[in-house]
Protein backbone atom coordinates (compact mmCIF):
# COMPACT_ATOMS: atom_id res chain seq x y z
CA UNK A 1 0.00 0.00 0.00
CA UNK A 2 1.73 3.72 -1.38
CA UNK A 3 1.03 6.74 -0.33
CA UNK A 4 -1.40 7.68 -2.50
CA UNK A 5 -3.31 4.17 -1.04
CA UNK A 6 -3.00 5.11 2.33
CA UNK A 7 -4.39 9.19 2.31
CA UNK A 8 -7.50 7.95 0.08
CA UNK A 9 -8.64 5.29 2.93
CA UNK A 10 -8.18 8.28 5.09
CA UNK A 11 -10.52 10.54 3.24
CA UNK A 12 -12.82 7.44 2.41
CA UNK A 13 -13.23 6.11 6.61
CA UNK A 14 -13.14 9.41 8.05
CA UNK A 15 -9.86 8.88 9.10
CA UNK A 16 -7.26 11.63 11.07
CA UNK A 17 -3.82 10.19 11.71
CA UNK A 18 -3.45 10.49 15.49
CA UNK A 19 -0.01 11.73 17.41
CA UNK A 20 -1.67 10.82 20.52
CA UNK A 21 -2.34 7.00 19.52
CA UNK A 22 0.72 7.03 17.82
CA UNK A 23 -0.69 6.46 14.33
CA UNK A 24 2.01 6.39 11.73
CA UNK A 25 1.50 3.79 8.57
CA UNK A 26 3.90 1.95 7.03
CA UNK A 27 4.03 3.29 3.27
CA UNK A 28 7.55 1.61 2.37
CA UNK A 29 7.29 -1.68 1.09
CA UNK A 30 10.74 -2.95 1.29
CA UNK A 31 10.54 -2.09 4.90
CA UNK A 32 7.79 -4.57 5.15
CA UNK A 33 9.89 -7.26 2.93
CA UNK A 34 12.17 -6.57 5.76
CA UNK A 35 9.97 -7.25 9.09
CA UNK A 36 8.54 -10.36 7.20
CA UNK A 37 11.66 -12.06 6.51
CA UNK A 38 13.01 -11.25 10.35
CA UNK A 39 9.86 -13.11 11.19
CA UNK A 40 10.68 -16.56 9.85
CA UNK A 41 7.05 -17.45 9.24
CA UNK A 42 6.00 -20.92 9.60
CA UNK A 43 2.99 -22.77 8.23
CA UNK A 44 1.85 -23.59 11.61
CA UNK A 45 2.77 -20.60 12.81
CA UNK A 46 0.86 -18.47 15.75
CA UNK A 47 0.85 -14.01 15.21
CA UNK A 48 0.04 -11.68 17.82
CA UNK A 49 0.03 -8.16 15.53
CA UNK A 50 -0.60 -5.26 17.53
CA UNK A 51 -1.71 -2.04 16.20
CA UNK A 52 -2.24 -3.73 12.31
CA UNK A 53 -3.83 0.34 11.38
CA UNK A 54 -4.80 -0.35 7.43
CA UNK A 55 -3.25 -4.02 7.89
CA UNK A 56 -0.47 -3.77 5.09
CA UNK A 57 1.80 -6.12 7.69
CA UNK A 58 -1.69 -8.71 8.35
CA UNK A 59 -1.96 -8.87 4.67
CA UNK A 60 1.73 -10.14 4.54
CA UNK A 61 1.31 -12.51 7.95
CA UNK A 62 -1.98 -14.57 6.60
CA UNK A 63 -0.51 -15.45 4.00
CA UNK A 64 1.80 -17.71 5.74
CA UNK A 65 0.66 -18.08 9.40
CA UNK A 66 -1.97 -20.32 10.65
CA UNK A 67 -3.90 -17.98 12.77
CA UNK A 68 -3.65 -14.21 12.93
CA UNK A 69 -5.14 -12.42 15.97
CA UNK A 70 -4.85 -8.52 15.47
CA UNK A 71 -5.31 -6.32 18.51
CA UNK A 72 -6.63 -2.82 17.33
CA UNK A 73 -8.16 0.05 19.34
CA UNK A 74 -9.20 2.35 16.56
CA UNK A 75 -13.03 1.87 16.29
CA UNK A 76 -12.98 3.33 12.68
CA UNK A 77 -9.21 1.18 11.93
CA UNK A 78 -11.01 -1.79 13.43
CA UNK A 79 -14.34 -0.79 10.91
CA UNK A 80 -11.60 -0.81 7.77
CA UNK A 81 -10.14 -4.50 8.54
CA UNK A 82 -13.44 -6.20 9.45
CA UNK A 83 -14.67 -5.39 5.88
CA UNK A 84 -11.21 -5.42 4.13
CA UNK A 85 -10.52 -8.93 5.62
CA UNK A 86 -13.91 -10.67 5.74
CA UNK A 87 -14.24 -14.25 4.95
CA UNK A 88 -10.07 -14.86 6.11
CA UNK A 89 -9.99 -18.14 8.45
CA UNK A 90 -6.87 -17.57 10.01
CA UNK A 91 -7.19 -14.02 10.92
CA UNK A 92 -9.15 -13.01 14.24
CA UNK A 93 -9.65 -9.03 14.38
CA UNK A 94 -9.90 -8.01 18.78
CA UNK A 95 -11.27 -4.78 19.36
CA UNK A 96 -9.26 -3.80 22.34
CA UNK A 97 -6.80 -2.03 24.21
CA UNK A 98 -3.58 -4.61 24.21
CA UNK A 99 -2.12 -3.26 27.71
CA UNK A 100 -5.40 -3.98 28.83
CA UNK A 101 -5.43 -7.78 28.16
CA UNK A 102 -4.16 -10.94 29.64
CA UNK A 103 -1.40 -12.50 27.94
CA UNK A 104 -3.12 -15.88 28.85
CA UNK A 105 -6.43 -14.64 27.29
CA UNK A 106 -4.56 -13.65 23.85
CA UNK A 107 -2.98 -17.07 24.02
CA UNK A 108 -6.23 -18.87 24.70
CA UNK A 109 -7.82 -16.90 21.73
CA UNK A 110 -4.52 -17.66 19.45
CA UNK A 111 -4.72 -21.52 20.35
CA UNK A 112 -1.15 -22.22 20.91
CA UNK A 113 1.28 -21.38 23.66
CA UNK A 114 3.87 -20.91 21.12
CA UNK A 115 3.82 -17.27 19.23
CA UNK A 116 5.54 -14.89 17.86
CA UNK A 117 4.87 -10.96 18.65
CA UNK A 118 5.42 -9.17 15.34
CA UNK A 119 4.11 -5.53 15.33
CA UNK A 120 4.71 -1.50 13.70
CA UNK A 121 4.12 -0.52 17.82
CA UNK A 122 3.06 3.06 18.19
CA UNK A 123 6.27 4.75 19.91
CA UNK A 124 4.36 6.08 22.92
CA UNK A 125 2.83 1.90 24.02
CA UNK A 126 6.44 0.43 22.90
CA UNK A 127 8.00 0.09 25.89
CA UNK A 128 4.90 -0.68 28.36
CA UNK A 129 4.22 -3.36 25.51
CA UNK A 130 7.89 -4.90 25.70
CA UNK A 131 7.84 -4.87 29.53
CA UNK A 132 4.47 -6.75 29.11
CA UNK A 133 5.52 -9.37 27.22
CA UNK A 134 9.08 -10.40 28.28
CA UNK A 135 8.24 -9.72 31.93
CA UNK A 136 4.40 -12.10 31.85
CA UNK A 137 3.60 -15.18 31.20
CA UNK A 138 2.52 -16.76 28.36
CA UNK A 139 5.59 -15.28 26.67
CA UNK A 140 5.99 -15.04 22.35
CA UNK A 141 8.96 -16.91 21.23
CA UNK A 142 10.00 -14.07 19.30
CA UNK A 143 9.42 -10.27 19.01
CA UNK A 144 9.74 -8.64 16.16
CA UNK A 145 8.63 -4.81 16.20
CA UNK A 146 9.28 -1.45 14.30
CA UNK A 147 10.04 1.06 16.93
CA UNK A 148 12.07 4.56 17.44
CA UNK A 149 15.48 4.55 16.36
CA UNK A 150 16.46 5.69 19.97
CA UNK A 151 14.20 3.18 21.89
CA UNK A 152 16.03 0.37 19.91
CA UNK A 153 19.33 1.77 20.21
CA UNK A 154 18.59 2.37 24.46
CA UNK A 155 17.67 -1.65 24.34
CA UNK A 156 20.82 -2.57 22.25
CA UNK A 157 22.82 -0.51 24.92
CA UNK A 158 26.58 -1.94 26.08
CA UNK A 159 27.59 -1.77 29.20
CA UNK A 160 29.10 1.69 29.98
CA UNK A 161 25.34 2.71 28.79
CA UNK A 162 23.18 0.24 30.64
CA UNK A 163 19.69 0.99 31.86
CA UNK A 164 17.03 -0.88 33.09
CA UNK A 165 15.14 -1.22 29.92
CA UNK A 166 18.04 -3.03 27.96
CA UNK A 167 18.82 -5.10 31.19
CA UNK A 168 15.10 -6.19 31.00
CA UNK A 169 15.18 -7.16 27.65
CA UNK A 170 18.47 -9.27 27.88
CA UNK A 171 17.62 -10.83 30.86
CA UNK A 172 14.68 -12.39 28.99
CA UNK A 173 15.64 -12.58 25.28
CA UNK A 174 18.60 -11.83 22.73
CA UNK A 175 17.83 -8.45 20.53
CA UNK A 176 19.32 -8.20 17.45
CA UNK A 177 19.36 -4.98 15.04
CA UNK A 178 17.83 -5.75 11.75
CA UNK A 179 17.62 -2.57 10.48
CA UNK A 180 17.51 0.99 10.46
CA UNK A 181 14.31 2.96 9.44
CA UNK A 182 13.93 6.18 7.92
CA UNK A 183 10.74 8.44 8.79
CA UNK A 184 9.98 8.66 5.35
CA UNK A 185 8.74 5.53 5.26
CA UNK A 186 5.76 6.21 7.33
CA UNK A 187 2.58 8.45 6.72
CA UNK A 188 2.35 10.58 8.70
CA UNK A 189 5.82 11.28 9.01
CA UNK A 190 7.31 11.06 12.15
CA UNK A 191 9.81 13.41 13.87
CA UNK A 192 12.22 10.45 14.04
CA UNK A 193 13.78 7.21 12.66
CA UNK A 194 12.78 3.84 13.38
CA UNK A 195 13.99 0.55 13.44
CA UNK A 196 13.38 -3.09 12.79
CA UNK A 197 14.35 -4.68 15.93
CA UNK A 198 14.24 -8.64 16.64
CA UNK A 199 14.32 -10.37 20.52
CA UNK A 200 14.78 -13.97 20.93
CA UNK A 201 12.81 -14.92 23.90
CA UNK A 202 14.88 -17.81 26.11
CA UNK A 203 13.26 -20.56 26.76
CA UNK A 204 14.31 -21.46 29.99
CA UNK A 205 13.70 -18.75 33.13
CA UNK A 206 16.77 -17.86 33.73
CA UNK A 207 19.40 -17.65 31.14
CA UNK A 208 22.61 -19.84 31.16
CA UNK A 209 24.50 -16.81 30.99
CA UNK A 210 22.85 -16.10 34.16
CA UNK A 211 23.52 -19.23 35.43
CA UNK A 212 27.31 -18.80 34.94
CA UNK A 213 26.97 -16.69 38.26
CA UNK A 214 25.04 -18.29 40.33
CA UNK A 215 25.14 -21.28 42.53
CA UNK A 216 22.64 -24.00 42.44
CA UNK A 217 20.97 -23.53 45.87
CA UNK A 218 20.77 -19.52 44.87
CA UNK A 219 19.33 -20.80 40.88
CA UNK A 220 16.52 -23.23 42.41
CA UNK A 221 15.66 -20.16 45.26
CA UNK A 222 15.97 -17.36 42.26
CA UNK A 223 13.14 -14.58 42.17
CA UNK A 224 12.81 -12.13 40.01
CA UNK A 225 10.58 -9.58 42.11
CA UNK A 226 13.99 -9.46 44.04
CA UNK A 227 16.23 -9.30 41.65
CA UNK A 228 14.32 -6.21 39.51
CA UNK A 229 14.28 -4.63 43.04
CA UNK A 230 18.01 -4.82 43.72
CA UNK A 231 18.36 -3.07 39.49
CA UNK A 232 16.15 0.01 40.82
CA UNK A 233 18.10 0.32 43.93
CA UNK A 234 21.28 0.25 42.06
CA UNK A 235 19.96 2.71 39.03
CA UNK A 236 18.14 5.42 42.02
CA UNK A 237 20.85 8.09 41.45
CA UNK A 238 22.53 6.60 38.05
CA UNK A 239 24.91 9.70 38.11
CA UNK A 240 26.09 8.41 41.43
CA UNK A 241 28.40 5.87 42.36
CA UNK A 242 27.14 2.18 42.81
CA UNK A 243 28.21 2.01 45.93
CA UNK A 244 26.74 4.93 47.37
CA UNK A 245 22.87 3.74 45.96
CA UNK A 246 23.26 -0.07 47.14
CA UNK A 247 24.13 1.52 50.35
CA UNK A 248 21.66 3.62 50.78
CA UNK A 249 18.98 1.53 49.49
CA UNK A 250 19.86 -2.10 50.72
CA UNK A 251 21.00 -0.46 54.20
CA UNK A 252 24.57 -1.50 54.13
CA UNK A 253 27.56 -0.05 55.06
CA UNK A 254 29.39 1.57 52.59
CA UNK A 255 32.85 -0.29 53.16
CA UNK A 256 30.99 -3.66 53.05
CA UNK A 257 29.33 -2.80 49.33
CA UNK A 258 33.00 -2.02 48.21
CA UNK A 259 34.35 -5.03 49.44
CA UNK A 260 31.96 -6.88 47.05
CA UNK A 261 32.59 -4.84 44.21
CA UNK A 262 36.43 -5.65 44.71
CA UNK A 263 35.42 -8.65 44.71
CA UNK A 264 34.22 -9.39 41.55
CA UNK A 265 36.58 -7.17 40.15
CA UNK A 266 34.87 -3.81 39.65
CA UNK A 267 36.20 -0.68 40.19
CA UNK A 268 35.08 1.04 43.41
CA UNK A 269 33.92 4.71 41.30
CA UNK A 270 31.99 2.17 39.15
CA UNK A 271 28.41 4.08 38.37
CA UNK A 272 25.38 1.32 37.48
CA UNK A 273 24.81 1.95 33.44
CA UNK A 274 28.46 0.26 33.63
CA UNK A 275 27.95 -2.77 34.69
CA UNK A 276 26.20 -6.16 32.43
CA UNK A 277 23.55 -8.27 33.48
CA UNK A 278 25.64 -10.86 34.59
CA UNK A 279 27.26 -8.48 37.17
CA UNK A 280 23.80 -7.76 38.45
CA UNK A 281 23.34 -11.31 38.47
CA UNK A 282 26.51 -11.58 40.71
CA UNK A 283 25.33 -8.95 43.17
CA UNK A 284 21.77 -10.63 43.36
CA UNK A 285 23.24 -13.65 45.36
CA UNK A 286 25.40 -11.55 47.04
CA UNK A 287 23.22 -8.89 48.77
CA UNK A 288 19.43 -10.49 48.11
CA UNK A 289 19.72 -14.12 49.23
Amino acid sequence: MNLAQIKYLCRQYGIKPSKLKGQNFLIDQSVLQKIIKAAELKKNGYILEIGPGFGILTKELIKTAQKVLSVELDKSLVYFLQHQFKGISNLQILPADILAIKNSELSQILGSQDYKLVANLPYSITKAVLRKFLSFEPKPSQIIVLVQKEVAQKILAKPGQMNILALTVLFYGQPKLIDYVAKSSFYPQPKVDSAILKIKIHKQTISDEIKKVLDKKTIANFQEKKFWQLVKIGFSSPRKQLHNNLAAGLKLDNLQVKKILKKNGLRQDIRPQELSLENWAYFYQQFMV
